[in-house]
């Protein structure tokens, strides 16, 4: 018989579920740019929308990164702590969190390389702070799950 996983894992876990949307659609950034005047908020949503118009690969690759890889990731790790899926997937799901990870390194790439053309300004929002912590808030959930499972 496998070893329970707390209420407080799982819950932590779904709370994911209402937080990575919350996160996608919150502002990630404000951006000015000089030669055109006015702010525009930026969030993951908004970006994607701005992506497909423009390069649809980038824009699948993006989609997968911020929001196809986390959900898998979350939902996977609640099947895992609900019994309905092998504990032998955590590996595969880790590695799923990790490639969500390389979402918030291109943002933090694409804030550096825009602040050093000096063609504007630009203002991290909460959204990435939000967006950021869901992320590593996964991460550890999966961490925690794999070390409770084995001593199990």
């Amino acid at each position: 018989m496998r070893r329970r996983v707390p209420l407080a894992l799982v819950a932590a876990n779904l709370g994911l579920v209402i937080a990575f949307p919350v996160a996608w659609f919150a502002p990630l950034m404000s951006v000015q740019l000089w030669r055109w005047g006015g702010v525009q908020e930026v969030s993951v949503v908004t970006g994607l929308q701005a992506l497909w118009a423009d390069d649809p690969v980038l824009a699948l690759l993006v989609t997968f990164f911020a929001i196809v890889a986390p959900t898998i990731k979350v939902l996977g790790l609640a099947l895992v702590h609900l019994r309905q899926l092998s504990p032998r997937m955590l590996g595969a799901l880790f590695f799923i969190g990790r490639l969500a990870m390389a979402d918030v390194f291109l943002v933090a790439v694409w804030i550096v390389a825009f602040k050093g053309l000096g063609i504007g300004s630009i203002a991290v929002l909460w959204g990435l702070y939000l967006f950021t912590a869901c992320i590593l808030a996964s991460l550890v959930l999966s961490l925690v799950t794999e070390r409770l499972l084995r001593r199990g």
